[in-house]
């Protein structure tokens, strides 16, 4: 499921998945740093090195694996935070049934 923001201050618009991470799940920290998201990148990657090296990969994939089920609502929150709104009707009735707190 996808919503659309925008940003009504530079009128930027971004699609954005609700939900289940895939690609966290399978690239770990790499979609975070596509976005932009360098602090969450950064955090990924640092998470995955001190778990991923010691146990031979297995603890970066569990990394992943819990990371895809929050990284989403992490990334929804700080584009709302900084100012995103729903884009439409549609997109802001997918994040209130998600229990996202939208402002007006």
């Amino acid at each position: 499921m996808r919503a659309n923001l925008t940003n009504p201050r530079t009128n930027q618009l971004k699609q954005v998945k609700v939900g289940f991470s895939w690609t966290t799940f399978f690239f770990g920290f790499w979609p975070a740093l596509f976005r932009g998201d360098w602090l969450w990148a950064v955090i990924g990657l640092i998470i995955q090195l001190f778990i991923g090296l010691p146990s031979y990969g297995i603890g970066a994939s569990i990394y992943s694996i819990i990371f895809a089920f929050i990284y989403n609502r992490i990334y929804i929150n700080k584009l709302l935070s900084q100012g995103y709104q729903a884009a439409d009707s549609a997109s802001k009735q997918i994040l209130l049934n998600r229990n996202f707190t939208l402002r007006d």
